[in-house]
């Protein structure tokens, strides 16, 4: 492997909807810090990943990797499935 070659970017985010056929909608969640009043804020952003086998459920915590686009809206793939959720 070449030693130059980037490794894609990786996120961390609940899934939040899994309505549509090998796509999850993602939850990321960072923390910044306000310009002005230094005061940390939460900020968030919703993401469609490429899910292949429809393998994931809403709730669960799930990596994923920056890819190609897949789709006019999708340029991430589920990466893995790091915490599955609870079923009640």
């Amino acid at each position: 492997m070449n030693e130059l070659a980037k490794k894609p970017r990786t996120l961390v985010g609940q899934v939040v909807s899994t309505g549509m056929d090998k796509s999850i909608a993602v939850l990321v969640e960072r923390i910044v810090e306000h310009p002005l009043y230094r005061k940390y804020v939460r900020k968030s952003s919703k993401i469609l990943a490429h899910d292949e086998n429809n393998e994931c459920n809403e709730g669960d915590m799930v990596a994923i990797e920056q890819c190609r686009p897949i789709s006019k809206s999708k340029s991430w793939r589920l990466q893995q499935i790091i915490d599955r959720a609870t079923q009640v």
